[in-house]
């Protein structure tokens, strides 16, 4: 399977502390093994998944498109609930 990255994405994960970094590999080894986990998003929106987790005891929105002819999972956006959409 190919992972890919946003822009955005990867710049949320540059502020992570080492400990919050263990915590999203560990999100996204579940999201490698089964893509379909998340919570599919409608209307503007649809094509994206929202998978939720918890990392150091906080919740956290982690949005992903999984494009299954091509096996290729997108990263696109990481951060709490209060500050996602």
């Amino acid at each position: 399977m190919k992972l890919l990255q946003s822009r955005q994405f990867a710049k949320a994960v540059k502020k992570l502390h080492a400990n919050q970094k263990a915590d999203l590999d560990k999100a996204i080894q579940l999201l490698i093994q089964d893509p379909l986990i998340g919570d599919r998003k409608a209307g503007d929106l649809g094509g994206i998944r929202i998978y939720k987790f918890k990392m150091t005891n906080q919740l956290n929105l982690l949005a992903y498109s999984y494009e299954e002819e091509v096996l290729t999972l997108t990263l696109l956006a990481l951060g709490s609930h209060e500050n996602f959409y």
